[in-house]
């Protein structure tokens, strides 16, 4: 069935996905589709979207505070020195989804993060020069238009672009999740309580460059 509004707690509409679980209305409300250009959450959002991979959001959500104490706040270059010995604790560390292949790929994108960095082009900059063009967009964002949009082809762009440059558990469906949490497209119905705080917050944005 494709998303729809039904109305939230407050009486006001929103997307029907967030309305299962207190968590998720947080984070819809105040979180999901607002800009974001700092590179340790587009880093830390980039990796917990590969953890979700055959999981649910709800399931990361809820440890994300343990995967910030695991990973050094997602601070890149501490993450980038991580090694056997930090794989192995991670492993070990049931807060956490404990993924051998997701906790390597993670240290493997903070190196490719630092990799960005001293290529000149930092990860803000990189990812968001991806961001699609307006006409790009579905006119009405209906749960209809919505469910089309699994993947795009900035998505696939990005995700290529990405893996060319050493990041893993990037694929075209994770990495449009990315665009959609960090704001790089609003995807909150037309009519959601919380679209126009994002739209008005993608209009004041200033790009990196």
């Amino acid at each position: 069935m494709p998303l729809r509004l039904l109305a939230g707690p407050d009486g006001n509409p929103r997307c029907s996905w967030c309305l299962g679980a207190p968590d998720y209305l947080a984070y819809h409300d105040e979180e999901w589709g607002r800009p974001v250009v700092d590179e340790a959450r587009l880093f830390e959002k980039l990796c917990l979207e590969g953890f979700q991979s055959g999981l649910s959001w709800l399931t990361i959500l809820r440890k994300r505070e343990n995967f910030r104490k695991a990973f050094a706040g997602f601070d890149a270059a501490a993450v980038a020195r991580f090694g056997l010995r930090d794989v192995n604790r991670l492993l070990g560390d049931a807060g956490i989804v404990r993924h051998r292949g997701k906790i390597e790929a993670t240290i493997q994108n903070a190196r490719a993060v630092l990799a960005l960095r001293e290529a000149g082009e930092p990860l803000p900059a990189f990812v968001w020069r991806f961001e699609p063009p307006p006409a790009a967009r579905p006119k009405k964002l209906t749960g209809a238009a919505l469910a089309k949009l699994a993947t795009t082809p900035e998505s696939k762009a990005l995700s290529k672009a990405l893996k060319a440059r050493g990041f893993a558990f990037v694929g075209p469906t994770t990495v449009y999740a990315f665009m959609q949490a960090m704001g790089l497209v609003d995807d909150h119905l037309e009519g959601c309580a919380a679209r126009g705080a994002v739209e008005r917050a993608r209009a004041r944005l200033k790009r990196p460059a």
